[in-house]
């Protein structure tokens, strides 16, 4: 059985209050892979505070002249062990193409480092009956030996939409068939479109679901418990 991952993506907000008490749900467990992807500015003290840490980014390049970059490998050096590549709002609000996020994926396995890439489509390809192809796109870019990837609907992500768990499913299963056979069964693909406390449990049920990629519920404590809770009963079950 694929052990349930539960990340909270904090985004450009400082960690939240309480994050590293001893009861913190932020902090690893062993039932639920938990990790914090924390702004580059706090990445040390989410380290040092032993908790399962990546960056929201990183620049493939080891080292050189791209200002206002950090790179895999200075993450790495840092202590992390994640890295999250080609989320959404990078790829539309930075220019992060298919091949892009496919070298930051390499360059973090280069590294030792856990790459959790983003696939998902815009609510226009969806509408245009694309998804599926806009997600293969992705997917096919992508080095063979990735085994965390997040689906994310565009289209659902603070927009207040959500995909239904048998869309969510939908595309999680799509998304299993095209990893190589061998593999299947051990690469986790988790959800990243507006999972909150009320929809956790209908979507941490489905086969083909491994897990979120939280964004506003990661950043209310109270909220993060309750899905990691809903993710270790999954997990039992």
């Amino acid at each position: 059985m694929r052990t349930p991952l539960i990340a909270a993506n904090w985004k450009m907000n400082p960690p939240p209050l309480g994050w590293d008490a001893a009861d913190s749900p932020y902090r690893p467990r062993p039932d639920v892979d938990v990790i914090v992807f924390p702004t580059f500015l706090d990445l040390a003290q989410c380290v040092d505070a032993e908790m399962n840490t990546g960056a929201q980014c990183g620049h493939p390049d080891p080292a050189g002249a791209h200002t206002g970059d950090v790179s895999v490998a200075m993450v790495s050096d840092l202590g992390c062990t994640y890295v999250l590549c080609g989320h959404s709002e990078r790829r539309q609000g930075h220019g992060e193409t298919d091949a892009f996020v496919a070298r930051e994926a390499q360059a973090a396995l280069d590294a030792g480092l856990e790459p959790v890439v983003c696939i998902g489509e815009t609510q226009e390809e969806r509408d245009a009956g694309k998804e599926r192809d806009v997600v293969q796109r992705q997917f096919a870019a992508l080095p063979s030996d990735v085994s965390v990837i997040a689906y994310e609907p565009v289209w659902a992500i603070g927009t207040g939409k959500n995909a239904t768990p048998e869309q969510a499913q939908e595309m999680h299963a799509f998304i299993r068939s095209l990893i190589a056979p061998e593999r299947r069964a051990s690469v986790r693909i988790l959800y990243g479109g507006s999972m909150n406390e009320k929809n956790a449990k209908e979507l941490l049920g489905q086969p083909d679901i491994d897990g979120g990629l939280i964004g506003g519920a990661s950043l209310k404590s109270e909220s993060f418990l309750k899905i990691v809770e809903v993710a270790a009963d999954v997990g039992r079950a």
